[in-house]
């Protein structure tokens, strides 16, 4: 063969080579499904959202030490996604909990993701919109709060007053 029959040979081959190597990873990356607990850290008697993507079945199940097994159940008509939630025991020990996600009935495909147990009560309270504020802006947000109000008022009465 001649020398430009070798090169367009060798260009051809190394076309279809680079055309399955891009998409050999997509196709690779969608066969396992994933999954995320949420939050990942949580105290004990916690609460936490489970999600798994891409099963491809509409049942599916989480379980770990830390809450026991918990049954998943379809987020939308494909059931593309399968969500759940689980209390975390109160006796739970602190540390790295495996979280094991099974897609399907037993032999499924799974997945495993980690939960941190952290030490102490679950968090109550204000949740973080007052915590972060001084006494100083509080008390200037009450009285613009209480001006606005009383501006109001004075408006309406005002208003009926005018009509008469």
């Amino acid at each position: 063969m001649p020398p430009t029959r070798y090169r367009h040979r060798l260009t051809g081959i190394a076309a279809a080579t680079l055309a399955v190597a891009a998409v050999t990873p997509v196709t690779l990356a969608s066969a396992a499904p994933s999954a995320t607990v949420s939050p990942g850290t949580v105290a004990p008697g916690g609460r936490v959202s489970l999600n798994v993507d891409g099963c491809g079945t509409r049942t599916g199940r989480a379980s770990s030490r830390a809450f026991g097994d918990v049954s998943l159940t379809p987020g939308n008509q494909e059931a593309t996604n399968l969500f759940g939630a689980a209390t975390v025991y109160r006796d739970a020990p602190t540390g790295a909990h495996p979280v094991t996600f099974e897609c399907g009935g037993a032999g499924g495909r799974r997945v495993t993701v980690t939960l941190q147990v952290t030490p102490g009560a679950a968090r109550g309270g204000l949740g973080g919109s007052v915590d972060s504020m001084s006494p100083v802006q509080i008390a200037v947000g009450g009285a613009l709060a209480a001006g606005a109000l009383g501006t109001g008022a004075w408006l309406l009465r005002r208003r009926t007053t005018a009509t008469r």
